[in-house]
């Protein structure tokens, strides 16, 4: 445990940024599977889009590496472009 008042500070510190980042983290995780299961590719598109903002904020905060946000953005990007437009019900 903390012996002084400013490493018990720090320790409230920690939790509250730990628990923002595990917030945020999964907000990342729903994104991310939300773009990678859509079948349409309109819809895809749009999921990588979030997807990709979602990224790159994570990125900018620290709260993951920017490498890690290229390989995910990467990764969703070839798999949307892969994916072959759904006919519309018109004749």
């Amino acid at each position: 445990m903390a012996q002084h008042k400013s490493a018990e500070k720090r320790a409230r510190q920690s939790d509250r940024r730990k628990a923002a980042n595990k917030e945020l983290k999964s907000r990342m995780k729903t994104v991310v599977k939300a773009a990678r299961e859509e079948k349409d590719k309109e819809k895809a598109a749009a999921a990588l889009k979030q997807a990709s903002a979602t990224l790159d904020k994570l990125a900018a905060k620290g709260i993951i590496h920017k490498n890690k946000a290229a390989n995910q953005k990467s990764k969703l990007t070839k798999r949307v472009n892969k994916l072959t437009p759904q006919p519309t019900g018109g004749a």
